[in-house]
C-alpha cells in the first residue's frame, strides 16, 4: 500500500508485518553554494506539498499519467533533500532512489531490484536523509531542480537523453523473520535502560541536477541483501513540476523560494553535522563523481547558471546524533 499523508509518501507492508512501514518527505532547503567547498548539512524548512498525480488527470499529458504516482512543485534552481522515517517501531526498509532513472547512489541505470556490487540502496533507519548524489566517500552533490533539455540534469549527462525527469522510489521491507530476530535483540538490549522523558500537452519535465558539495555519508547495509523481502517491494514515481506548472495544475501557488544560504548565514542560523556512530560509509560512485555541476555546465554554455552562488561562512554548526535525526534538522524560518 502506498499513500500520501501530511505531504509524506507512506509505504506500508501489512502482508509482511504489522510494523512494516516507512515514509519520506521532500524538504525545502537552502541551495548551498556551488564553489568547490564541502558544506555542512543545510536545514529543512518544511516539506513541499505532495499530491496524487491522478487528482489532476484532466490537465496532464498522457506521458505523465502513464507513470502515475505523486507530484510536487519546485522552482528552477531550488534544492531539496529527502527525509526518511520508519515509524516508532523503526522497522528496517531498503530504499532505492533514482532521478531520471539514474541511481543517486551509484549512477547506474535504473533496475527494479536491489544490488550489492555496488550497493545501490539506502538501509533505513540507519540512513536518516539523502541530500544528493554520492560522489565521494562522505560527500554528496546537492539535489537541485533544473529543466530537462538544457544539459544540466544527471540523467542528461549520463544517458545523453532528456527523457524521464522526476524521481523513482523503490522500497523493500525487511523479511518478517529477520525483523523478529532483530527486535528480540533490541528488546533484550533495552531491558536494562532507564526510561527517558521526552490538459497541458506543452508541459515540460523537471529533473534533478548536481549542485554544491555537502558533507554526508551514505552507509553500508549492516543486514545484507538477504534481509530484504524484494518480492514485496513497491515502487512510486514522483514528478517534479515547476512553479508555473503547479499553479496551472493544482490551482495553488507553490511555496516561495527559501532564503539564500548567504541570508540564512548572516541571520546567525545554524547548519548541521551528523554523527552516525560506528556505521561504515560507502565510497562515492565514479559515474557520479564525473558529473559536471550546474555551475560548470553553465560556464561551458556561457550562461548565468544559478543565482546567489557566492561562498558563505557556515561556521555555526549544530552536531546531531542518530537519536536526533528525525526531529532536529527541520528548522523553520520566516519567508
Amino acid at each position: 500500500m502506498i499513500a500520501l499523508e501530511s505531504d509524506r509518501l507512506v509505504f506500508r507492508f501489512p502482508e509482511v508485518h504489522e510494523d512494516a512501514r516507512c515514509s519520506l518527505g521532500f524538504q525545502r532547503t537552502l541551495r548551498i553554494p556551488d564553489d568547490g567547498k564541502d558544506y555542512p548539512l543545510p536545514p529543512g524548512l518544511g516539506r513541499f506539498p505532495l499530491r496524487h498525480l491522478d487528482d489532476y488527470a484532466r490537465r496532464l499529458p498522457e506521458g505523465w499519467l502513464r507513470r502515475g504516482g505523486a507530484i510536487f512543485p519546485m522552482h528552477r534552481a531550488e534544492a531539496t533533500w529527502i527525509d526518511f522515517n520508519c515509524g516508532y517501531r523503526d522497522y528496517p526498509c531498503a530504499v532505492k532512489v533514482a532521478t531520471g532513472k539514474i541511481c543517486a547512489v551509484t549512477g547506474d541505470p535504473w533496475a527494479n531490484r536491489l544490488n550489492t556490487d555496488p550497493q545501490d540502496y539506502l538501509a533505513l533507519p540507519d540512513q536518516p536523509w539523502l541530500d544528493g548524489y554520492c560522489v565521494e566517500k562522505g560527500v554528496i552533490r546537492q539535489f537541485v531542480a533544473m529543466p530537462l533539455g538544457e544539459g544540466y540534469t544527471a540523467e542528461e549527462q549520463l544517458t545523453g537523453a532528456a527523457q524521464h525527469g522526476g524521481l523513482q522510489i523503490f522500497v523493500c521491507p525487511m523479511k518478517r523473520e529477520r525483523y523478529e530476530a532483530l527486535k528480540a535483540r533490541r528488546d533484550e538490549a533495552l531491558a536494562d535502560l532507564e526510561p527517558v522523558e521526552g490538459p497541458l500537452d506543452s508541459l515540460s519535465d523537471m529533473g534533478l541536477a548536481p549542485g554544491g558539495r555537502m558533507k554526508q555519508e551514505i552507509y553500508d547495509d549492516p543486514h545484507g541483501l538477504d534481509a530484504w523481502d524484494q518480492r514485496r517491494a513497491r515502487r512510486c514515481f514522483v514528478t517534479v513540476a515547476n512553479s508555473a506548472q503547479w499553479l496551472e495544475i493544482a490551482g495553488e501557488r507553490p511555496p516561495t523560494q527559501p532564503p539564500g544560504a548567504k541570508d540564512y548565514t548572516e541571520a546567525g542560523l545554524p547548519w548541521f553535522d551528523y554523527y552516525g556512530g560506528d556505521r561504515k560509509a560507502r565510497s562515492g560512485a565514479p559515474e557520479l563523481a564525473g558529473l559536471a555541476s550546474i555551475a560548470a555546465v553553465a560556464k561551458g554554455k556561457d550562461e548565468a547558471g544559478v543565482p546567489e552562488n557566492e561562498s558563505v561562512d557556515a561556521s555555526r554548526i549544530v552536531r546531531l546524533r542518530a537519536a536526533d535525526a528525525n526531529r532536529v534538522r527541520e528548522y523553520r524560518v520566516d519567508g
